[in-house]
């Protein structure tokens, strides 16, 4: 309070005097009013101040003869002085004022006066204060005898029957002599007290004036030695309860709860609560009150026992309970890259599927406006580390969250917790405003001030292990535990000068330490938890708890919407999130291109001799394959990088809105949805930059799906690491164990039939290679690149006829034809009988797949060979014979003159094609379209062996560009130029697009179930119960 106001209230009081009071009376009540704003040394002062005042009004109306115009110039003074006022105190602030202005008049001990009351009534309307709450405070102040029938009154007696009034509400004290009355200001929530009666009665360790009105200030508790006590909780509760349409019982059953690991985090315990409360827990570190905290607000089940409200179990799935109860973590649940009002605004979104735009503006506004930040509304909120909103300002935004949907019963955990005394006196302000709407709050609190301590209205105390060892008033607490220590000051709470109390001191005599022979501190406890749980509940068995009836639960406004649109808010916030980042974008959006280019640039090579007159061409550029490969590597890498953070950023969000049951599908797509979108824009520009600087003409499509298909798989694959793994460190760790052997097991650094040879197979592709996204990708381009560019499929086809034929005749028909030679030369030779058997079942298996493969080519050849092998089931050591030889002989003749035929056909046909171009148009096709390294990659042109043998099987190592697989669905050797499926051929690119995106769908499954973590949390459950 200013000076200036002080000094205007001292001018007020000395106004309102009536002329020829008793002045040594007027002084008394002004200091009475002094003392509660002011130290001593202040008081002094504006004692004078007011006596200075009082003795100047005084002589200036023994000047004024007019008793008129006396009236008239003290009433101008009065409008003046409360203009003033108006200014500077809040509406509460004036209702005290009022109240002392009354107790000021009623001091002179003779009946207030025509023009006191006159002088006050302007006062009143001046500061603006309704008729009914000044007629109720002057009643309430002047009138010591009956009260009038109003349901603003609250009388406490010694009657067991309310005789008060059928309105007025009762309290009732055995042994309380005369009565306790209270008074509601309903407009500003203001309780007073005033006692009738000639004992003694203290309220807050200070002694009441008997017949005068005090304020009742939260967490006062009026007692004397042969009453109970009267608590401000009581007192509030029975006003709050007329107030609430659907009452609230929250009651815990005889709950306790044990983790995983078999530890009890709990024990048994039980209380209930009910509307209009204000609910502290403490403890100390380990107690369990984040445990109870989980348990009472539904997310974590009790290992026995129950929790109830209205009678309805909160873990039964009942569907009526959902929107009942709210939560506020510890953490910090702001979405940093969104302003306050964004936040709450989509917040709000999500809690009301049924208000109309109009409604969800309405209602965010009003919130705003509730908790003081409407001014801020626009501001960014930023980080903890970089604040853009104080630290209040966040912890408002943070119950707002869950304000704005009204729950009855709200759970905060710790939500004082580095913020300033002023800021945290004014959250518990706003909760305990909450408590006068009928909600019942719960709070988990650590090392509370005096005020902040004296707010609440019960107080709940855990030690170490999860025992309940105190459930009572805050005030008691103090007396209860000194009394179990037997300290001589037992009955004092709080500080008897300045009434201030000190929660400290609570756990100081809990975890008293023993002391050893030398006087030293031990680690050993003087009173155990288990005794102080024993002591609680000896000292408390009486209170028998009434169990909770059941009730029917309160209505809320409080409805998800359905999962679509759940995805359409969450798309619309994720979005808008990363647009507000522009670090963010600026780094997402030039990473690819700049990388692109510095890609491209670096292997674009060329001949640097003079003698080379057409200086780049993507002919001779000896690092196409080089180029390609790594593009798929660092779409996988970034398409890591970038999502790998999503989902452990949101982890505290997420535990807030799994709470309130929102679709995990709906934020999964919306993450997915926004990677996809950013991925697809980053592919783009990446295959724009990197395939002009190379010189790759007329793919760019291609290039960009398959890019994009290998981004958007490591993004779910980013996404699935970012939900299963607990800290931001081991998820970028873990990135190069991810990205490394799709470098290594591709079939690009290493062949596949290079690695070791007791996990892979020169036959087939071995499974782990089939499960690398990286070789589908560059599989696809290169053999896309190769057989798709403008120079190399005019010439594909009868390339292809060529290569088959000439390997058939030149290599892998000579090859049987010596195994069959080998066969008829060793037929009655015994010690021979084993690669006998050998090499018929080969030539066996491999006319059988020539006879496929041919089949496969048909559509190529101008003929077929009209010999069939009759004797194919007879290839066998007990039925061979030389007539079979001879006419298995015949028919490789047969196939060897069939494939000498299509060879020249091929040939003449690339010749024909040829002589249809202009040569020096084409020479400059092929040096723009094809390449030659490319064409070593996918011909294998450096190998030596065009052939080998494994297992029974001749297999083709030459030319497997031109090879086609015989497996009917998608199996097929590196470099397969197309590939089976339901027994049509699909190009390989489009196949292995469509094996990229089924990858992509099952990491989806796994992180939809989320089947990693379960997995890992799993691991780490059984580590912890067997450490060993």
């Amino acid at each position: 309070m200013s000076e200036e106001i002080l000094k205007a209230l001292m001018q007020l009081f000395a106004i309102v005097s009536r002329p020829g009071s008793d002045a040594s009376e007027r002084r008394l009540m002004v200091e009475s009013f002094l003392s509660r704003q002011l130290n001593q040394e202040l008081v002094a002062v504006y004692l004078d101040v007011f006596d200075s005042f009082f003795k100047q009004v005084m002589e200036e109306d023994a000047k004024v003869t007019k008793k008129e115009r006396l009236l008239s110039r003290r009433s101008v003074r009065v409008l003046k002085i409360c203009t003033v006022i108006n200014e500077e105190l809040a509406q509460s602030q004036k209702i005290v004022v009022l109240f002392q202005l009354l107790e000021f008049i009623k001091s002179d001990k003779l009946e207030a006066s025509s023009q006191e009351m006159e002088f006050i009534s302007t006062v009143s309307d001046t500061f603006n204060i309704p008729d009914e709450d000044f007629d109720l405070t002057r009643d309430f102040v002047l009138s010591d005898g009956d009260l009038e029938d109003n349901i603003e009154y609250l009388v406490v007696d010694d009657k067991r029957e309310n005789g008060a009034g059928k309105n007025i509400k009762h309290i009732y004290r055995e042994n309380l002599i005369g009565q306790i009355r209270f008074v509601h200001i309903k407009s500003t929530n203001l309780y007073f007290v005033k006692y009738i009666g000639l004992a003694e009665l203290n309220m807050n360790g200070q002694l009441l004036e008997p017949y005068k009105t005090y304020p009742l200030n939260t967490g006062s508790s009026l007692r004397n030695q042969l009453i109970a006590p009267v608590y401000y909780s009581d007192v509030v509760s029975l006003f709050v309860g007329d107030m609430v349409k659907s009452k609230i019982v929250f009651e815990a059953r005889q709950i306790s709860y044990r983790f995983k690991s078999g530890d009890l985090g709990l024990h048994e315990l039980s209380f209930i609560e009910q509307s209009g409360r204000l609910v502290g827990i403490m403890g100390a570190s380990g107690a369990g009150k984040s445990t109870l905290l989980n348990v009472l607000n539904g997310a974590s089940v009790p290992s026995e026992g129950e929790v109830l409200i209205n009678g309805t179990n909160i873990h039964s799935g009942d569907p009526s309970i959902e929107g009942i109860i709210g939560f506020v973590s510890q953490d910090d649940l702001l979405i940093e890259e969104l302003t306050v009002y964004q936040n709450l605004y989509y917040n709000a979104k999500l809690c009301f599927e049924d208000y109309s735009e109009e409604q969800l503006v309405e209602t965010v506004h009003r919130v705003l406006t509730n908790l003081g930040l409407f001014e801020t509304r626009d501001f960014q909120v930023g980080t903890p580390l970089n604040k853009k909103i104080s630290g209040g300002q966040r912890k408002r935004l943070n119950i707002a969250l869950e304000l704005i949907r009204e729950p009855a019963v709200l759970f905060l955990d710790e939500p004082t917790s580095g913020l300033s005394s002023r800021d945290s006196e004014n959250i518990l302000d706003l909760l305990k405003e909450l408590t006068f709407k009928g909600k019942l709050v719960f709070v988990v609190i650590h090392q509370p001030s005096s005020d902040i301590f004296k707010m609440f209205d019960r107080l709940l105390i855990l030690d170490t292990g999860g025992f309940l060892i105190y459930n009572g008033n805050p005030i008691d607490s103090i007396m209860y535990f000194k009394s179990k220590v037997q300290a001589a000051d037992w009955n004092e709470s709080e500080c008897p000068t300045c009434g201030n109390v000190n929660p400290e001191q609570v756990f100081n005599i809990i975890e008293t330490s023993v002391l050893d022979e030398f006087g030293k501190l031990t680690h050993t406890r003087r009173i155990s938890p288990k005794e102080w749980s024993e002591h609680f509940k000896e000292q408390y068995k009486e209170a028998e708890l009434e169990q909770a009836t059941k009730k029917n639960l309160p209505e809320i406004s409080f409805r998800i919407p359905g999962k679509a649109k759940q995805f359409s808010v969450f798309l619309k916030r994720d979005i808008l999130k990363k647009l507000s980042d522009t670090q963010y974008l600026v780094v997402n959006f030039l990473e690819a291109p700049l990388l692109a280019f510095l890609l491209a640039f670096i292997v674009r090579y060329f001949d640097p001799d003079i003698s080379n007159k057409f200086g780049y061409t993507l002919m001779d550029n000896k690092n196409l394959p080089v180029y390609i490969f790594m593009s798929v590597i660092i779409a996988i890498f970034m398409g890591l990088t970038v999502s790998a953070e999503e989902i452990i950023k949101d982890r505290k969000i997420l535990k807030r809105e799994a709470f309130l049951n929102l679709s995990w599908s709906g934020y999964l797509l919306s993450k997915v949805m926004v990677q996809f979108i950013l991925s697809a824009i980053q592919a783009l520009t990446f295959v724009i930059i990197g395939n002009s600087v190379m010189g790759i003409h007329g793919m760019y499509f291609e290039y960009w799906l398959v890019l994009f298909s290998s981004w958007a798989m490591a993004n779910v694959m980013g996404l699935l690491i970012s939900d299963s793994f607990k800290t931001v460190v081991t998820i970028y760790i873990l990135i190069p164990f991810l990205v490394i052997p799709q470098i290594i097991l591709s079939g690009v650094i290493i062949k596949f039939e290079n690695l070791n040879p007791q996990i892979s197979s020169p036959k087939r592709i071995p499974f782990y290679g089939e499960i690398i996204a990286a070789r589908w990708a560059y599989e696809g381009l290169a053999t896309y690149q190769f057989m798709n560019n403008d120079y190399q499929k005019i010439y594909y086809d009868w390339d292809k006829l060529r290569s088959n034929s000439s390997l058939k005749t030149n290599f892998y028909l000579k090859e049987l034809r010596n195994k069959l030679t080998f066969v008829e030369a060793n037929l009655e030779n015994a010690e021979a009988a084993e690669k006998i058997a050998y090499n018929l079942l080969t030539i066996q298996k491999e006319i059988l797949d020539e006879h496929s493969e041919r089949m496969i080519m048909h559509d190529y050849l101008e003929a077929t060979p009209t010999f069939t092998m009759k004797y194919l089931d007879q290839l066998t050591p007990e039925l061979i014979n030389p007539e079979i030889l001879a006419y298995t002989e015949k028919y490789l003749d047969a196939l060897k003159d069939f494939y000498l035929r299509t060879y020249k056909a091929a040939v003449n046909k690339i010749d024909e094609t040829t002589l249809s171009f202009d040569l020096e148009k084409l020479q400059d096709l092929k040096r723009k379209h094809a390449n030659k390294t490319l064409d070593e990659f996918v011909t294998n042109k450096k190998t030596f062996d065009y052939f080998t043998e494994y297992n029974n099987d001749i297999i083709q190592l030459r030319d497997p560009i031109y090879q086609d697989p015989t497996n009917k669905f998608i199996k097929a050797h590196f470099y397969a130029p197309r590939k089976m499926i339901a027994g049509t051929f699909v190009s390989t690119l489009w196949v292995n697009v469509m094996v990229i995106w089924f990858m992509t769908l099952i990491l989806y499954i796994l992180l939809y179930f989320r089947v990693f973590k379960k997995f890992l949390d799993y691991i780490e459950q059984n580590t912890q119960k067997n450490p060993h």
